[in-house]
Protein backbone atom coordinates (compact mmCIF):
# COMPACT_ATOMS: atom_id res chain seq x y z
CA UNK A 1 0.00 0.00 0.00
CA UNK A 2 0.97 3.41 -0.89
CA UNK A 3 1.11 6.63 1.32
CA UNK A 4 -1.96 8.43 1.93
CA UNK A 5 -1.34 12.34 1.62
CA UNK A 6 -2.89 15.79 1.89
CA UNK A 7 -5.84 15.84 -1.05
CA UNK A 8 -6.76 19.05 -3.02
CA UNK A 9 -10.38 19.36 -1.22
CA UNK A 10 -8.26 21.10 1.72
CA UNK A 11 -8.66 20.12 5.42
CA UNK A 12 -10.16 16.10 6.33
CA UNK A 13 -9.32 15.17 2.95
CA UNK A 14 -6.23 12.85 1.32
CA UNK A 15 -5.74 10.80 -1.24
CA UNK A 16 -3.98 7.51 -2.10
CA UNK A 17 -2.50 6.63 -5.52
CA UNK A 18 -3.58 3.04 -6.48
CA UNK A 19 -0.85 1.12 -8.73
CA UNK A 20 -2.70 -0.97 -11.43
CA UNK A 21 -0.92 -3.31 -13.96
CA UNK A 22 0.42 -1.20 -16.68
CA UNK A 23 -1.22 -1.51 -20.45
CA UNK A 24 0.18 -2.05 -23.64
CA UNK A 25 0.87 2.28 -23.58
CA UNK A 26 2.11 2.59 -20.20
CA UNK A 27 1.47 3.58 -16.71
CA UNK A 28 -1.60 2.84 -15.15
CA UNK A 29 -3.15 5.02 -11.75
CA UNK A 30 -6.26 5.09 -10.07
CA UNK A 31 -6.71 7.36 -6.76
CA UNK A 32 -8.49 6.94 -3.65
CA UNK A 33 -9.95 9.73 -1.52
CA UNK A 34 -10.80 9.58 2.16
CA UNK A 35 -12.58 11.79 4.31
CA UNK A 36 -11.95 11.62 8.02
CA UNK A 37 -14.52 10.45 10.12
CA UNK A 38 -16.28 12.73 11.94
CA UNK A 39 -15.25 12.32 15.74
CA UNK A 40 -18.50 11.94 17.55
CA UNK A 41 -19.98 9.85 15.17
CA UNK A 42 -17.28 7.59 15.18
CA UNK A 43 -18.20 5.93 18.13
CA UNK A 44 -22.45 6.63 18.13
CA UNK A 45 -23.30 7.06 14.47
CA UNK A 46 -26.22 5.33 12.90
CA UNK A 47 -23.26 4.26 9.80
CA UNK A 48 -20.36 3.76 12.40
CA UNK A 49 -19.93 0.58 10.59
CA UNK A 50 -20.36 1.17 7.33
CA UNK A 51 -17.98 2.03 4.13
CA UNK A 52 -19.00 3.80 0.99
CA UNK A 53 -17.26 3.87 -1.83
CA UNK A 54 -18.58 6.55 -4.23
CA UNK A 55 -17.88 6.13 -7.96
CA UNK A 56 -18.01 9.70 -10.20
CA UNK A 57 -19.29 9.95 -13.79
CA UNK A 58 -18.16 10.16 -17.09
CA UNK A 59 -15.60 13.60 -18.05
CA UNK A 60 -15.40 13.97 -13.70
CA UNK A 61 -13.71 13.06 -10.70
CA UNK A 62 -14.77 13.17 -7.01
CA UNK A 63 -15.33 16.95 -5.21
CA UNK A 64 -18.62 16.38 -3.76
CA UNK A 65 -17.52 17.15 -0.12
CA UNK A 66 -20.65 17.69 1.01
CA UNK A 67 -21.88 14.28 0.39
CA UNK A 68 -18.72 13.26 2.73
CA UNK A 69 -20.11 14.74 5.40
CA UNK A 70 -23.38 13.31 5.00
CA UNK A 71 -21.75 9.95 5.38
CA UNK A 72 -19.11 11.07 8.22
CA UNK A 73 -21.28 12.62 10.02
CA UNK A 74 -23.21 9.80 10.82
CA UNK A 75 -20.09 7.69 11.34
CA UNK A 76 -19.04 5.78 8.00
CA UNK A 77 -15.91 5.83 6.45
CA UNK A 78 -16.34 7.83 3.25
CA UNK A 79 -14.20 7.12 0.39
CA UNK A 80 -14.13 8.15 -3.82
CA UNK A 81 -12.59 6.68 -6.75
CA UNK A 82 -11.17 8.85 -9.37
CA UNK A 83 -10.86 5.69 -11.99
CA UNK A 84 -8.14 5.64 -14.11
CA UNK A 85 -7.75 8.50 -16.60
CA UNK A 86 -9.81 10.37 -14.64
CA UNK A 87 -9.49 13.59 -12.29
CA UNK A 88 -6.60 13.28 -10.06
CA UNK A 89 -5.50 9.28 -12.18
CA UNK A 90 -5.32 11.18 -15.63
CA UNK A 91 -1.85 10.64 -16.85
CA UNK A 92 -0.50 12.84 -19.61
CA UNK A 93 -0.43 10.84 -23.48
CA UNK A 94 -3.72 8.81 -23.36
CA UNK A 95 -7.20 9.15 -23.90
CA UNK A 96 -9.11 10.27 -20.88
CA UNK A 97 -11.59 8.28 -19.62
CA UNK A 98 -11.01 5.66 -22.62
CA UNK A 99 -11.57 1.99 -21.76
CA UNK A 100 -12.94 -0.71 -24.20
CA UNK A 101 -15.05 -2.86 -21.53
CA UNK A 102 -16.23 -1.43 -18.15
CA UNK A 103 -15.18 -4.58 -17.08
CA UNK A 104 -11.60 -3.46 -16.95
CA UNK A 105 -12.31 -1.38 -13.93
CA UNK A 106 -13.03 -4.48 -11.59
CA UNK A 107 -8.92 -3.62 -11.38
CA UNK A 108 -9.78 -0.14 -9.81
CA UNK A 109 -12.59 -0.90 -8.09
CA UNK A 110 -10.78 -4.26 -6.13
CA UNK A 111 -7.40 -1.92 -5.31
CA UNK A 112 -9.86 0.47 -3.79
CA UNK A 113 -11.39 -2.05 -1.77
CA UNK A 114 -8.42 -3.69 -0.35
CA UNK A 115 -7.06 -0.35 0.59
CA UNK A 116 -10.54 0.27 2.67
CA UNK A 117 -10.31 -2.95 4.58
CA UNK A 118 -13.67 -3.49 4.28
CA UNK A 119 -13.91 -6.85 4.37
CA UNK A 120 -11.42 -7.79 6.74
CA UNK A 121 -12.68 -5.59 9.13
CA UNK A 122 -16.21 -7.16 8.63
CA UNK A 123 -17.81 -3.68 7.83
CA UNK A 124 -20.54 -3.03 5.70
CA UNK A 125 -19.85 -1.54 2.00
CA UNK A 126 -22.39 0.82 0.32
CA UNK A 127 -21.83 1.57 -3.49
CA UNK A 128 -22.43 4.67 -4.73
CA UNK A 129 -22.34 5.32 -8.22
CA UNK A 130 -23.30 8.65 -10.07
CA UNK A 131 -23.60 8.33 -14.17
CA UNK A 132 -21.39 6.53 -15.74
CA UNK A 133 -20.23 5.76 -12.43
CA UNK A 134 -23.47 4.19 -11.36
CA UNK A 135 -23.33 2.04 -14.93
CA UNK A 136 -20.35 0.60 -13.48
CA UNK A 137 -20.72 -0.04 -10.03
CA UNK A 138 -24.35 -1.80 -11.18
CA UNK A 139 -22.40 -4.01 -13.71
CA UNK A 140 -19.63 -4.80 -11.15
CA UNK A 141 -21.98 -5.60 -8.11
CA UNK A 142 -23.81 -7.99 -10.25
CA UNK A 143 -20.87 -10.03 -11.24
CA UNK A 144 -19.94 -9.52 -7.25
CA UNK A 145 -23.59 -10.52 -5.17
CA UNK A 146 -23.39 -10.57 -1.64
CA UNK A 147 -20.15 -7.80 -1.38
CA UNK A 148 -21.97 -4.58 -1.17
CA UNK A 149 -25.10 -4.06 1.41
CA UNK A 150 -26.32 -1.42 -0.39
CA UNK A 151 -26.43 -0.06 -3.86
CA UNK A 152 -26.90 3.60 -4.80
CA UNK A 153 -27.46 5.27 -7.59
CA UNK A 154 -27.15 9.10 -8.39
CA UNK A 155 -29.01 9.05 -12.02
CA UNK A 156 -27.08 6.46 -13.49
CA UNK A 157 -26.51 6.19 -17.02
CA UNK A 158 -28.60 2.57 -17.57
CA UNK A 159 -29.89 2.94 -21.07
CA UNK A 160 -28.95 4.62 -23.81
CA UNK A 161 -30.33 8.35 -24.67
CA UNK A 162 -32.17 6.91 -28.11
CA UNK A 163 -33.91 4.57 -25.78
CA UNK A 164 -34.10 0.42 -25.86
CA UNK A 165 -35.10 0.22 -29.25
CA UNK A 166 -32.82 3.16 -30.96
CA UNK A 167 -29.91 1.65 -28.95
CA UNK A 168 -30.43 -1.74 -30.42
CA UNK A 169 -30.35 0.23 -33.87
CA UNK A 170 -26.89 1.86 -33.37
CA UNK A 171 -25.16 -1.06 -31.35
CA UNK A 172 -23.83 -2.80 -34.73
CA UNK A 173 -22.74 0.41 -36.14
CA UNK A 174 -20.83 1.18 -33.19
CA UNK A 175 -19.35 -2.43 -32.47
CA UNK A 176 -18.44 -2.68 -36.14
CA UNK A 177 -16.33 0.75 -35.64
CA UNK A 178 -15.08 0.11 -32.86
CA UNK A 179 -13.27 -3.38 -34.03
CA UNK A 180 -11.53 -1.55 -37.00
CA UNK A 181 -11.57 2.02 -35.10
CA UNK A 182 -11.81 1.89 -31.35
CA UNK A 183 -9.98 4.92 -30.70
CA UNK A 184 -11.59 7.48 -33.67
CA UNK A 185 -13.21 10.07 -33.37
CA UNK A 186 -17.01 11.24 -32.86
CA UNK A 187 -19.05 14.46 -33.06
CA UNK A 188 -19.00 15.98 -30.11
CA UNK A 189 -22.74 15.78 -28.54
CA UNK A 190 -21.98 17.46 -25.27
CA UNK A 191 -22.83 21.04 -25.92
CA UNK A 192 -22.18 22.20 -22.42
CA UNK A 193 -25.50 22.81 -21.10
CA UNK A 194 -25.12 20.96 -18.02
CA UNK A 195 -21.95 22.62 -17.12
CA UNK A 196 -23.94 25.86 -17.74
CA UNK A 197 -27.10 24.73 -15.51
CA UNK A 198 -24.71 24.36 -12.49
CA UNK A 199 -22.43 27.20 -12.59
CA UNK A 200 -25.57 29.19 -12.75
CA UNK A 201 -27.13 27.13 -10.24
CA UNK A 202 -23.70 28.08 -7.93
CA UNK A 203 -22.93 24.59 -7.16
CA UNK A 204 -19.65 23.73 -9.54
CA UNK A 205 -16.59 24.76 -7.78
CA UNK A 206 -13.40 25.57 -10.53
CA UNK A 207 -11.84 22.70 -11.41
CA UNK A 208 -8.03 21.47 -11.97
CA UNK A 209 -7.10 22.46 -15.95
CA UNK A 210 -8.36 19.07 -17.65
CA UNK A 211 -10.31 17.27 -15.31
CA UNK A 212 -14.12 18.40 -15.99
CA UNK A 213 -14.23 19.78 -19.60
CA UNK A 214 -17.23 21.96 -19.88
CA UNK A 215 -18.31 20.28 -22.76
CA UNK A 216 -16.55 16.48 -21.73
CA UNK A 217 -13.60 14.88 -22.95
CA UNK A 218 -13.61 13.16 -26.38
CA UNK A 219 -15.60 10.22 -26.95
CA UNK A 220 -14.36 7.09 -28.90
CA UNK A 221 -15.99 4.06 -30.71
CA UNK A 222 -14.36 1.46 -28.42
CA UNK A 223 -15.55 3.69 -25.28
CA UNK A 224 -19.27 3.90 -26.34
CA UNK A 225 -19.68 0.26 -27.56
CA UNK A 226 -18.69 -0.67 -23.76
CA UNK A 227 -21.23 1.42 -22.36
CA UNK A 228 -23.30 0.07 -24.69
CA UNK A 229 -22.90 -3.30 -23.99
CA UNK A 230 -23.46 -2.29 -20.50
CA UNK A 231 -26.80 -1.43 -21.32
CA UNK A 232 -27.50 -4.30 -22.96
CA UNK A 233 -26.65 -6.36 -19.84
CA UNK A 234 -29.19 -4.07 -17.65
CA UNK A 235 -31.79 -4.64 -19.86
CA UNK A 236 -31.85 -8.31 -20.17
CA UNK A 237 -31.45 -8.26 -16.07
CA UNK A 238 -29.54 -8.11 -13.36
CA UNK A 239 -29.09 -8.77 -9.83
CA UNK A 240 -26.62 -6.96 -7.84
CA UNK A 241 -27.29 -8.97 -4.69
CA UNK A 242 -28.52 -6.22 -2.36
CA UNK A 243 -31.53 -3.15 -2.18
CA UNK A 244 -30.85 -0.68 -4.89
CA UNK A 245 -31.97 3.27 -4.44
CA UNK A 246 -32.01 5.17 -7.57
CA UNK A 247 -32.08 8.96 -6.91
CA UNK A 248 -33.27 11.34 -10.05
CA UNK A 249 -34.86 14.14 -11.29
CA UNK A 250 -38.63 14.11 -12.28
CA UNK A 251 -37.83 15.41 -15.44
CA UNK A 252 -35.44 15.59 -18.67
CA UNK A 253 -34.93 18.09 -20.83
CA UNK A 254 -32.62 17.22 -23.37
CA UNK A 255 -32.32 19.40 -26.31
CA UNK A 256 -29.69 21.04 -28.68
CA UNK A 257 -30.71 24.08 -27.83
CA UNK A 258 -30.21 25.89 -24.02
CA UNK A 259 -33.03 26.22 -22.15
CA UNK A 260 -33.91 27.75 -19.14
CA UNK A 261 -35.66 24.58 -17.76
CA UNK A 262 -32.17 23.47 -17.42
CA UNK A 263 -31.68 24.63 -14.29
CA UNK A 264 -34.06 22.55 -12.54
CA UNK A 265 -34.58 19.34 -14.82
CA UNK A 266 -31.72 17.06 -15.98
CA UNK A 267 -30.30 18.14 -19.18
CA UNK A 268 -28.08 15.03 -19.65
CA UNK A 269 -30.02 11.22 -19.63
CA UNK A 270 -33.87 10.80 -20.12
CA UNK A 271 -35.10 10.00 -16.72
CA UNK A 272 -38.23 8.71 -17.40
CA UNK A 273 -35.88 5.77 -19.41
CA UNK A 274 -33.62 5.73 -16.56
CA UNK A 275 -36.16 4.81 -13.84
CA UNK A 276 -37.93 1.96 -16.33
CA UNK A 277 -34.39 0.32 -16.84
CA UNK A 278 -33.82 0.74 -12.51
CA UNK A 279 -36.44 -1.85 -12.40
CA UNK A 280 -34.32 -4.38 -13.88
CA UNK A 281 -31.15 -4.46 -11.71
CA UNK A 282 -32.43 -5.37 -8.26
CA UNK A 283 -35.04 -7.53 -6.63
CA UNK A 284 -35.63 -4.50 -4.17
CA UNK A 285 -35.28 -1.25 -5.56
CA UNK A 286 -36.29 2.55 -4.29
CA UNK A 287 -36.46 4.74 -7.00
CA UNK A 288 -36.95 8.42 -5.58
CA UNK A 289 -37.35 11.41 -8.11
CA UNK A 290 -36.71 14.60 -7.40
CA UNK A 291 -38.71 17.59 -8.37
CA UNK A 292 -36.13 20.33 -9.37
CA UNK A 293 -32.81 18.30 -9.75
CA UNK A 294 -30.28 18.51 -11.91
CA UNK A 295 -28.56 15.41 -13.42
CA UNK A 296 -26.33 15.00 -10.63
CA UNK A 297 -29.16 15.50 -7.90
CA UNK A 298 -26.62 16.78 -5.08
CA UNK A 299 -25.19 19.69 -7.31
CA UNK A 300 -29.12 21.00 -7.70
CA UNK A 301 -30.59 23.86 -5.86
CA UNK A 302 -31.05 24.16 -2.44
CA UNK A 303 -34.70 22.86 -2.66
CA UNK A 304 -34.05 20.19 -4.62
CA UNK A 305 -30.41 19.49 -3.16
CA UNK A 306 -32.39 19.15 0.41
CA UNK A 307 -34.66 17.01 -1.13
CA UNK A 308 -32.50 14.42 -2.69
CA UNK A 309 -30.38 14.35 0.82
CA UNK A 310 -33.70 13.47 2.62
CA UNK A 311 -33.95 10.88 0.17
CA UNK A 312 -30.80 9.77 0.72
CA UNK A 313 -31.42 9.80 4.43
CA UNK A 314 -34.53 7.70 4.26
CA UNK A 315 -32.72 5.25 2.15
CA UNK A 316 -29.92 4.78 4.52
CA UNK A 317 -31.75 4.16 7.75
CA UNK A 318 -32.68 1.08 6.70
CA UNK A 319 -29.17 0.20 7.00
CA UNK A 320 -28.47 1.33 10.57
Amino acid sequence: MGEWNPDILGDGFERLTLELDPDAEGEVVATLVRARPHPGARLFGDLRHTDVLYVHGWSDYFFQTDLARFFTERGARFYALDLRQYGRSLRPGRAPGYVASLDVYDADIAAALDSMGTAREGRRLVLFGHSTGGLTLTLWAARHPGVAAALVLNSPWLELQLGPLGRQALAPLVNARARWDPLGTHPVVDLGFYTRAQREVGTLPESPAGWRPAQGFPTHPGWLAAVIAGHARVASGLDVGCPALVLLSARSTVTLTWNDAMRETDSVLVVDDIARAATRIARTVTISRIEGALHDVFLSAPEARDAAYAALGDGMRGLA
